[in-house]
C-alpha cells in the first residue's frame, strides 16, 4: 500500500510539472526594464552624470543582463543634453540596449502622420550603428493616434515599412509622476525620509506588475514576457535594486529586453475606441473586459494623494 501511494504521488507531482511547464498561464512570471526619454533632464537628486552612472552600478549589482533605453536625440539640444550622447554610450557599453523614442518626443495627436514619421526619421538617423541599437519605437506618452484610427492605421503601416517593433508597454506604474512629486516636494523644502519614498515607489511598482499580469491571463490565457515602463529618472537610479530585489522577492524573474519582445503579442495589433496606453489594457479592451484595465495608481490624483500620505505623511482628507 505504501509502495502504491508513494507510486501515485509521483504520478501526480509529474503531473503537476507538466502543467507548469506547457501551461504559460502557470509559468513563471516574467519581465524586462524599460527605460524612456533618455537623455533625461537633471532630477531632484543627481546631475545626469551621476544619474547614469548610478542607474547603471544599480542594474549591474540587481543582476540584470539588459534593460533597453528608448532614445528622445532631441533631448540632446537641451541644456541638460551636455554629455547625453557619452551617458547614452555607457548605457550601451554596459550591455544594455537603445531603441527610437522619437527626436523631439512630439504627441500623436498634436502633429500629423508625416511630420510624426520624419520625426522617427530624424531619431533612427542619430540611432543606427549606434552599439546596443535595436529596431523598435515607444510611442512618446503611449499616445498611438487615440481616436483617430486613420493616423493610427498610418503610423502602424510606417513602422512596418521602416521595419520597427512597437516598443510596446504591458506594465506601469506612472514613475514620471513620482519623480515630479518628488521634485515639487524638495523644491518646496517639504520633510520626507528616504525611507518612505523608496517603498512607495517600490511597492506601487510591484502592484502593478502584479495587476497587469492577472489582467493579461484572463485576456489571452497565459502569462507573457512584460515590459515595465520606467524612465531614466533619479528615483530609478536611487531605488532600482530595490525595485528588481522585491519583484524577485514576489516570483518575477527579470529578463532581457530581447527576450521580451520576442513574445507572441508583439504581433498584436488591437482595435481599440481609443488607442493609448499598455498593451495589456488594449487587449483586455478588444476582449470587451470590464474596466478598470488599468492600475489604479496611473490615475494620479489618487496617486498624489497616497503620495502625500505615505511620504510626506499629511493628513489624509476625507
Amino acid at each position: 500500500m505504501v509502495i502504491k501511494t508513494k507510486a501515485i504521488m509521483t504520478i501526480c507531482f509529474a503531473l503537476f510539472a507538466l502543467l507548469l511547464s506547457t501551461n504559460p498561464a502557470y509559468a513563471k512570471k516574467r519581465i524586462a526594464l524599460s527605460f524612456d526619454d533618455a537623455p533625461r533632464d537633471a532630477g531632484a537628486f543627481f546631475t545626469p552624470d551621476e544619474r547614469t552612472k548610478k542607474l547603471i552600478s544599480g542594474l549591474k549589482l540587481a543582476r540584470v543582463k539588459q534593460a533597453v533605453f528608448f532614445v528622445t536625440p532631441g533631448h540632446l539640444e537641451r541644456p541638460d543634453g551636455l554629455g547625453g550622447e557619452a551617458r547614452i554610450a555607457a548605457y550601451a557599453k554596459a550591455g544594455h540596449v537603445l531603441a527610437n523614442h522619437s527626436y523631439s518626443h512630439s504627441a500623436l495627436t498634436e502633429v500629423t502622420a508625416e511630420a510624426y514619421l520624419a520625426d522617427i526619421d530624424k531619431a533612427e538617423a542619430w540611432l543606427k550603428g549606434r552599439k546596443g541599437y535595436r529596431p523598435w519605437f515607444r510611442f512618446p506618452y503611449l499616445n498611438e493616434g487615440r481616436k483617430d484610427k486613420v493616423k493610427r492605421d498610418a503610423i502602424r503601416a510606417g513602422l512596418k515599412m521602416r521595419g520597427l517593433q512597437n516598443g510596446y508597454v504591458t506594465a506601469e506604474a506612472s514613475d514620471w509622476n513620482i519623480e515630479a512629486l518628488t521634485i515639487a516636494a524638495k523644491n518646496a523644502n517639504k520633510p520626507y525620509s528616504i525611507h518612505d519614498l523608496r517603498n512607495y515607489y517600490v511597492t506601487l511598482h510591484v502592484e502593478a506588475a502584479n495587476f497587469y499580469n492577472e489582467l493579461a491571463i484572463k485576456t489571452i490565457g497565459r502569462s507573457p514576457a512584460h515590459v515595465m515602463l520606467l524612465h531614466e529618472t533619479d528615483i530609478a537610479a536611487l531605488f532600482i535594486g530595490d525595485l528588481v530585489a522585491a519583484l524577485r522577492k514576489d516570483g518575477w524573474e527579470i529578463i532581457t529586453a530581447d527576450k521580451a519582445y520576442a513574445d507572441p503579442i508583439s504581433k498584436a495589433m488591437p482595435d481599440v475606441p481609443s488607442a493609448q496606453g499598455t498593451l495589456t489594457e488594449a487587449m483586455a479592451w478588444e476582449k470587451k473586459l470590464p474596466a478598470p484595465r488599468w492600475y489604479k495608481y496611473n490615475d494620479t490624483d489618487l496617486a498624489t494623494a497616497l503620495f502625500n500620505e505615505k511620504v510626506l505623511k499629511e493628513p489624509v482628507v476625507k
